[in-house]
C-alpha cells in the first residue's frame, strides 16, 4: 500500500488515512478503513463508467463523493460498525441531481480552527541550513518545488495555496487562524505573519473571512504580559492556550494561579473567549493536563467568559463509548464529568470544538455516533462548534461533506438516547453556534461575503475546479518525529 493509502491510483475525495495534525503520532488504518478505501476505489471506478466520465472528473463531482461514502458504509457495516452511517440514497452515486441535493449545502460555515505555516517566516532562520521542514508533505511536491533553492518546495504551501484550499476548494465562509504550542522564539507562525495572511485576504475584499487567535501559555515567561499587545495591536478574537505545554514539558491547570491570571487578564482586556487544547495528549508527561477536570471549575467561576474546548477532550488512543461517569481519565467523558460536577448546564459558557476530532471519527461511525451524541446531549446542540485543523488535513471540504451526510443510526438512538442529527442542528454546528461567542451577525455577514472578490473568484474557479485531495500532516512516525524536531 502506498503512503497515501490510495493503491497508487487517483486519491479519493474523502480521505481516510493516517494523517496527523502534528500533535499526535499518526495512527495507521486498520481493516475497516483499508476495506473502505478498497471498496471506494472499486465503486467509483464502476460508477464513473456508468456515467461515461473519466475517473478524475467523476471524483470531483457530487456523484463521486456519494459513491465514496456509500462504499464506506458497506465496508463499515461488514465490520459491525453500524452506530452511524452516511445517509445517502443508493442512486446518488449515479444520478447527478440527486447527489447534488444530498451532498451540497448552503450553510454558513465558520471553521474556528485553521492553521497556516508561513513558508518565508523567521522561524526558518532558527533551523540548520540542511533542514527541510515540511518537505515530506504531499502538497510540497507541486511544480513550484522545481524552482532553484534548497527550500523552493515551501512555495507550494504559501498564502495563495491556503486561500485555494480553504476558500476555493471548500464551502468554508470564515476561519479562525490558530497556533501550535511553542515558545515565543520557536513559532512556525507568529502573530505578525498571521496578520500578514489576513491582510492578503483583505486585499481580496475578504476582510471578514479570517480572524486571529493570540497564543498564550501563562506558565512560560512573558506570555501573560504579552496578552495586552495581542489584544490592542493585533485585535485577536480569542486567546488560545495549551494546558499540556510548558517549561520542561510540565503543563498547568486553568484553575492554577497562572491560569486564573490569564483568564482575569483576558476579561479586563474585553476578550471573552478562552480556547483550550484538551485531549490529544502530546506524550506521557502531558497526559494529566490533557484532561478537562479544570473546565467546569473555571466556567462556574467566570460565567461571563466563554471556554471553548478544542478537540472536546478527544484522545485518539481511547475508544469512545457511551458516557460512563466512572470514566474520569480519558476522552470526551472527562469534559462531560467536569461540566456535570460543576453544574454547568448545556448551552451555557462551555463549548466543544471538533477540530481533528471529527476528522478521526470519520473512520469509525460507532465512535462518531457516541462523541456527537454525547456532546449534543451534555454540552448542548447550540455549543458544539465546527473546526477542522486544516491545513494539516488539506482542504476541509471532505470533512464538510462527510459531516453533512453523517447520521446516528436508529439502533444507537434507541439504545443510548441520542437524538438524530437534523439539518438544522448540523447548520448550527457548521457555523451558527460560533457566531455567539465570536459576536458575529451571520445573516449580515453572509450578504457581504456573497459579494466580495473571493466569492467572485470562486464562481470563476468552479467552472474548472482543480482540487488535489492531498493532506499536509505527517502520515508515519518518521514524518511525525521530523515535524516535532522543528516545532
Amino acid at each position: 500500500m502506498t503512503k497515501e493509502h490510495d493503491n497508487g491510483e487517483i486519491s479519493l475525495p474523502i480521505k481516510l488515512d493516517s494523517t496527523s495534525n502534528g500533535e499526535f503520532a499518526p495512527i495507521q488504518l486498520e481493516a475497516p478503513q483499508n476495506l473502505a478505501n478498497q471498496l471506494a476505489h472499486k465503486k467509483t471506478t464502476t460508477d464513473s463508467r456508468k456515467l461515461n466520465q473519466s475517473r478524475r472528473n467523476f471524483l470531483k463531482s457530487s456523484c463521486g463523493i456519494a459513491s465514496t461514502l456509500l462504499a464506506f458504509n458497506s465496508a463499515f457495516a461488514q465490520h459491525g460498525l453500524i452506530g452511524g452511517f452516511y445517509q445517502l440514497s443508493a442512486d446518488s452515486a449515479i444520478e447527478p441531481s440527486l447527489a447534488e441535493d444530498e451532498i451540497n449545502g448552503q450553510e454558513f460555515i465558520f471553521d474556528i480552527q485553521g492553521h497556516f505555516v508561513n513558508p518565508q517566516g523567521d522561524w526558518l532562520k532558527k533551523l540548520p541550513e540542511s533542514a527541510k521542514p515540511l518537505s515530506s508533505m504531499p502538497k510540497a511536491r507541486c511544480h513550484l518545488a522545481q524552482q532553484p533553492g534548497n527550500r523552493s518546495y515551501l512555495k507550494c504551501l504559501g498564502p495563495d495555496e491556503f486561500i485555494k484550499d480553504v476558500f476555493m476548494d471548500s464551502d468554508t465562509d470564515m476561519m479562525v487562524l490558530s497556533f501550535v504550542p511553542s515558545a515565543a522564539d520557536r513559532e512556525p507562525l507568529t502573530i505578525q505573519e498571521a496578520d500578514a495572511t489576513r491582510q492578503i485576504i483583505e486585499k481580496m475584499e475578504g476582510n471578514h473571512r479570517l480572524l486571529l487567535h493570540g497564543r498564550v501559555n501563562p506558565n512560560q515567561p512573558g506570555d501573560l504580559e504579552g496578552m495586552d499587545v495581542l489584544a490592542e495591536a493585533w485585535h485577536v478574537s480569542a486567546f488560545k492556550t495549551y494546558t499540556q505545554f510548558g517549561p520542561k514539558g510540565i503543563g498547568y491547570w486553568l484553575s492554577d494561579d497562572v491560569g486564573l491570571a490569564m483568564i482575569e487578564r483576558a476579561q479586563k482586556l474585553g476578550i471573552k473567549n478562552i480556547c483550550i487544547h484538551k485531549g490529544i495528549p502530546f506524550g506521557p508527561k502531558s497526559f494529566e493536563h490533557s484532561r478537562c477536570d479544570d473546565i467546569g471549575k473555571v466556567a462556574s467561576m467566570y460565567p461571563e467568559m466563554n471556554f471553548i474546548v478544542y478537540h472536546s477532550g478527544f484522545d485518539p488512543a481511547h475508544q469512545e463509548q457511551a458516557y460512563n461517569p466512572a470514566n474520569e481519565n480519558r476522552g470526551v467523558d472527562t469534559l462531560i464529568n467536569s461540566v456535570l460536577k460543576h453544574q454547568i448546564k448545556p448551552n451555557n459558557n462551555v463549548y466543544a470544538e471538533l477540530g481533528s476530532t471529527w476528522r478521526f471519527l470519520m473512520r469509525d461511525p460507532n465512535q462518531a455516533a457516541h462523541v456527537l451524541g454525547k456532546l449534543i446531549q451534555f454540552i448542548g446542540e447550540n455549543n458544539v462548534l465546527w473546526g477542522t485543523d486544516s491545513i494539516w488535513y488539506g482542504s476541509p471540504q471532505d470533512q464538510i461533506q462527510a459531516f453533512r451526510a453523517f447520521q446516528i443510526s436508529a439502533d444507537f438512538q434507541a439504545q443510548y438516547g441520542y437524538q438524530a442529527i437534523s439539518k438544522e442542528v448540523k447548520a448550527k454546528i457548521f457555523g451558527l453556534n460560533a457566531t455567539k461567542p465570536y459576536q458575529i451577525d451571520a445573516a449580515e455577514l453572509t450578504k457581504f461575503l456573497a459579494k466580495d472578490q473571493i466569492a467572485g473568484n470562486k464562481q470563476n474557479y468552479l467552472n474548472n475546479p482543480q482540487p488535489h485531495f492531498k493532506t499536509y500532516g505527517p502520515k508515519t512516525r518518521r514524518e511525525f518525529i521530523s515535524l516535532m524536531s522543528w516545532t
